[in-house]
């Protein structure tokens, strides 16, 4: 008796200790071959479904679909009682998992199954016990025997709810992540909607494109017609990526000239070439840490592009008449107005550069396409145009906005911007600005009729009548010159500002001001 109790207590103890359920069965079941001197012991587990059995000894073998009655233990499962089965019986059932488990068994002279249940009647499992000489009814009636039973099914349940625990803080911290991801998506959307302005559908999805987009190093291909926006999508993606301390160094590929370009991008050391007084570092180098941005890159040469290609696949390049290599680690993203796959056709544009490039596809409808953007995008130009000059209308009529819906917008966001600007000039401060001071019928009409009228209209200084015009070319120059002039005083010499609001990059205004001779004010 004494011999028993010890024996109880230090299996007992072993059944404690183990922390996972595989290990708890395999265990139990090691212990009643021990004890009770079984030729074999098998633990089945009923999975959540109700519908299996399974051990994890036997892998696939192992499963014993409940509703199948070719083995027995979908009768033990079914009537909640013990059975006993003889080697004879169980040669005659058709079930092949079953045939398994006999085999690995060692083919015993009998087996006793036994379904085990917790204290609430839910079924847990069930024991196959294997012998050759047993008797069933004097194994299962000792003490020993129920004792490490019931001890083996609260240790059972104890497991399963631990893994229900854990299983559930799993998937709480799942579903937490999940809220802040779509709360830290909806806060960066939040942000970016200061600057890509718009209630669209279509800009609310491109914000959140961007937003995805900034949190990988994946290459970004932005397509859309001009002026609307991919240089503020570019900058949007840089500023809400990891990258954002580091320089955005913008690279206008249709205003720099094909000659240039090159030593632009690659930069070039002293006497690289006539002209190169001294080393240039290239905006390939300068964009190291940072992100590069190609705007127009359907007008990047077909030569320069194989270079490209391989810059973007090694991140190392050559400057002009340099001999080694330099790395710069940089963030590409492009942009361009032309379709590129007709470019690709026509064999203008590289396909393997097209594939390298798109990596993370992003297009900019057309403002034409989402007109309800443009209250939005009005009064967002309104309220820039108030800070930057210290007043300015109060906003924009209704019948001024429905002018506006009815307008095309070839030039799109950029040009509505130009629109709104011209007619915050010609609106009091304080008041909504009017359909009339739109002129949406004269000076943005494509005809060029209408745009003759315009300058006609116009007392230029410097620019002679219509009538007096014998150089078409020198007139043209000084139209020019005057428009950016003027505009250079609207902005009281600032650039950049002045470059946006013509459309201009700020390299070409500033070769545009060299060449006409433009001073800032």
């Amino acid at each position: 008796m004494q011999k028993e109790l010890h024996t109880g207590i230090d299996l007992a103890v072993a059944l404690i200790k183990q922390d996972t359920l595989p290990a708890l069965l395999n265990t139990a079941t090691r212990q009643l071959e021990s004890a009770f001197g079984l030729s074999k012991c098998w633990a089945l587990e009923l999975d959540l479904s109700g519908r299996t059995l399974h051990c994890s000894k036997l892998d696939e073998a192992g499963e014993f679909d409940c509703n199948d009655f070719s083995h027995p233990f979908a009768h033990v499962l079914q009537t909640g009682q013990p059975r006993e089965l003889t080697r004879a019986a169980s040669y005659r059932l058709d079930h092949a998992g079953f045939q398994t488990l006999l085999e690995l068994s060692g083919r015993p002279r009998s087996f006793w199954l036994e379904p085990l249940k917790g204290e609430d009647g839910r079924t847990l499992g069930m024991l196959v016990l294997c012998g050759d000489h047993p008797d069933w009814q004097g194994i299962v009636t000792q003490p020993l025997y129920s004792g490490l039973k019931q001890l083996l099914v609260h240790q059972w349940i104890s497991q399963l709810q631990t893994r229900d625990q854990v299983w559930q803080r799993r998937l709480l911290k799942r579903s937490l992540d999940h809220l802040h991801d779509a709360e830290s998506l909806r806060q960066r959307c939040s942000q970016l909607a200061y600057t890509l302005v718009g209630n669209s559908e279509a800009m609310t999805h491109l914000r959140a494109q961007v937003v995805r987009a900034a949190g990988s190093q994946l290459s970004v291909l932005i397509q859309g017609e001009t002026g609307c926006g991919k240089d503020v999508v570019a900058r949007g993606i840089h500023d809400m990526s990891d990258r954002a301390s580091g320089p955005l160094v913008v690279v206008n590929c249709a205003a720099i000239p094909d000659t240039l370009l090159e030593s632009e991008l690659f930069g070039h050391t002293k006497g690289a070439f006539s002209g190169a007084d001294q080393a240039k570092e290239g905006l390939l180098a300068q964009a190291n840490g940072g992100t590069l941005f190609l705007d127009e890159i359907g007008d990047m040469p077909m030569a320069l592009q194989s270079k490209l290609l391989r810059v973007l696949e090694s991140r190392q390049f050559r400057p002009l008449g340099a001999r080694e290599e330099q790395h710069s680690d940089f963030r590409l993203v492009a942009a361009t107005h032309q379709p590129l796959q007709e470019g690709i056709e026509d064999g203008r544009f590289r396909r393997d550069l097209f594939y390298r490039l798109s990596q993370f596809p992003l297009r900019v409808l057309p403002l034409r396409e989402r007109s309800e953007d443009l209250e939005a995008l009005s009064r967002h130009f309104i309220r820039l145009y108030t800070e930057r000059e210290g007043s300015g209308p109060l906003g924009i009529s209704s019948h001024a906005l429905s002018a506006l819906a009815d307008y095309n917008f070839p030039g799109n966001v950029r040009e509505l911007r130009n629109i709104i600007e011209l007619a915050c000039l010609q609106t009091p401060a304080g008041d909504d600005i009017q359909p009339e001071v739109l002129r949406l019928d004269d000076l943005f009409a494509d005809s060029p009729e209408s745009t003759m009228a315009f300058v006609e209209a116009k007392t230029i200084p410097g620019v002679p009548p219509a009538d007096d015009i014998r150089d078409l070319k020198a007139a043209a120059q000084a139209f020019e010159a005057a428009i950016i002039r003027e505009r250079l005083r609207q902005y009281g010499g600032n650039r950049a500002q002045a470059a946006e609001s013509l459309g201009l990059p700020k390299r070409t205004l500033a070769h545009k001001c060299l060449k006409y001779q433009v001073t800032d004010v």
